[in-house]
């Protein structure tokens, strides 16, 4: 995180947000959900499936540093989440057991680099900088949480 000389991040007297369901991260737009052992077994059960033909269904190996894999959930043709359905009030089929990564928006260490990468964010999202008041230690612990659960990955 960048800090601010004698008062930490620029997080460091909490952020608002609340999300409005307006699904404008989940979709439009290319990008990954990477998923930890946890999330894909929440998601195999949610979905009575075995983690193989979960993995061949909904995923892809995305390739990262190193020759390093990463599993990412697939996006739709059209940069929509595999799992975003708009007969579906707010959009999301496995809200209840959907991944740490989208649990935690928009408290990712990306975001959170510095208040420029707050303020983009936020343009295209209405639910930042209103509603809920996340303190930093809120926002330390989502972003510790990513850190508890890595990324499944394979070496090539």
């Amino acid at each position: 995180m960048l800090e601010t000389p004698g008062n930490g991040p620029f997080y460091a007297q909490g952020l608002y947000f609340s999300c409005k369901l307006c699904s404008t991260c989940c979709r439009f737009d290319t990008g990954y959900v990477f998923l930890s052992k946890n999330d894909a077994a929440m998601l195999c059960t949610a979905l009575n499936m075995e983690k193989t033909e979960f993995v061949d269904t909904y995923c892809h190996w995305v390739e990262g540093e190193e020759g390093e894999y990463r599993l990412s959930l697939k996006e739709k043709p059209n940069y929509d989440c595999i799992f975003w359905d708009a007969k579906r009030d707010g959009g999301c089929l496995v809200y209840e057991t959907r991944p740490l990564q989208c649990r935690t928006f928009p408290f990712w260490s990306s975001v959170l680099s510095g208040e420029d990468g707050w303020k983009i964010t936020a343009q295209g999202c209405p639910g930042m900088d209103q509603g809920s008041y996340y303190s930093r230690h809120d926002i330390d612990r989502m972003l510790n949480m990513r850190r508890m659960e890595p990324i499944i990955s394979k070496n090539a």
